[in-house]
C-alpha cells in the first residue's frame, strides 16, 4: 500500500507544475478573453454553493430580524398602551374642564343682565402699592361706562369701577385694603364680608363666629347683598381657617379665583338696576 502511494512525479517536480500551470492560467487570464468566459461559466456553476453555503446565515438572520419586530411590536403595543391610558386621563380632565366650561357659561348667562349689556375692556395701567391697587381699562363714558359697575375676569371677580372718564376708566380690585365685598359660601350657604389685605393673592373673610361651618377648599361666590356684584359668580378659595378660644370671631383667609397680578382683559358687567338706563340711553342714540 505504500507502494501504491508513494507512486507519481517527485514533491520537487509536482511544484514546478503546479507554478507553471499558475504562471500559465494568469497569462490566458491576461491576455486572452476567453478566461473571461470560462470566469463567468465557473462563477455560474458555482453560485448555488454560494447560496446553499449562505443558507444558514440568511435564516439565522431572518429569524433574528423576526423576533426583533416581534419584541419591537411588543413594546410599541405596550407604549401605545400606557399613551392610550395617558390620553385616557387627559379626557377624562377635559371632560371635567369641559363641565366647569360650561358651568361658567352658565354662570355668565345666569347674571342679571340682559343679552349683550356686557363689554369687554383692556388694561391700559397697573397702580400697585401697599395703600391701593387700581388698573385703568380703555372704556369709559362713551362706552355707556358708569361707577361701581362690576368687573370679572375668565375666573372670577375682579373688582368695581370707581372712576369714569370720557375713553377710560379706573377700577378698585378686590384686593385692595379699602375693598369689601358680600360673599356666601357655596357649601353651607354661610353670608359673609371678604375684605382686600392689598395682597394680590389674599383676602380675609371676617365677621364669621367660632361656630361658622367653614373650611379650607370652600368657595366663595358673590351674594348680590351689596347691590353691585350679580349673585353667583366666584370670588375666592378659602385657604386658611383660624380658631382661637379667646377670640370672638375665627380668622379666615381665602385666595382670589381671579388672576389680579395678570388681568389683561375684563368684562365690564351692568347689573341690575343700571340695565335699564343703559337701555334707555341707546334708544336714545
Amino acid at each position: 500500500m505504500n507502494d501504491f502511494f508513494n507512486r507519481g512525479p517527485a514533491l520537487g517536480l509536482r511544484l514546478v507544475l503546479a507554478v507553471a500551470c499558475s504562471v500559465g492560467l494568469m497569462f490566458v487570464d491576461r491576455y486572452t478573453e476567453s478566461a473571461t468566459q470560462i470566469r463567468s461559466l465557473l462563477t455560474s456553476a458555482v453560485s448555488p454553493l454560494f447560496y446553499a453555503a449562505s443558507l444558514p446565515e440568511s435564516l439565522i438572520a431572518g429569524a433574528s430580524e423576526q423576533l426583533m419586530s416581534q419584541q419591537q411590536l411588543l413594546s410599541e403595543n405596550a407604549q401605545l398602551k400606557d399613551r392610550l391610558l395617558q390620553q385616557d386621563a387627559q379626557l377624562q380632565l377635559l371632560s371635567f374642564l369641559q363641565q366647569e366650561n360650561d358651568k361658567l357659561r352658565a354662570l355668565l348667562g345666569s347674571a342679571p343682565v340682559v343679552q349683550g349689556q356686557r363689554l369687554i375692556a383692556e388694561v391700559l395701567a397697573v397702580y400697585s402699592h401697599p395703600f391701593s391697587q387700581q388698573v385703568v381699562l380703555n372704556k369709559g363714558s362713551n362706552d355707556g361706562i358708569s361707577v361701581h359697575q362690576p368687573i370679572i375676569d375668565e375666573k372670577g371677580v375682579v373688582g368695581q369701577i370707581v372712576s369714569v372718564g370720557p375713553t377710560s376708566s379706573r377700577a378698585l380690585l378686590i384686593s385692595d385694603n379699602t375693598h369689601a365685598i358680600s360673599v356666601r359660601a357655596e357649601r353651607t350657604g354661610v353670608r359673609t364680608v371678604a375684605e382686600g389685605l392689598g395682597q394680590w393673592d389674599m383676602l380675609r373673610v371676617i365677621h364669621l363666629p367660632l361656630s361658622t361651618d367653614i373650611r379650607e377648599g370652600d368657595r366663595l361666590l358673590t351674594s348680590g347683598l351689596d347691590g353691585r356684584f350679580p349673585e353667583g359668580y366666584p370670588v375666592a378659595e378659602v385657604i386658611q381657617v383660624i380658631k382661637e378660644a379667646s377670640q370672638p370671631f375665627m380668622t379666615v383667609y381665602a385666595r382670589p379665583y381671579a388672576s389680579l397680578d395678570r388681568i389683561r382683559h375684563v368684562l365690564i358687567l351692568w347689573p341690575g338696576s343700571q340695565v335699564e338706563a343703559v337701555r334707555q340711553a341707546e334708544e336714545e342714540n
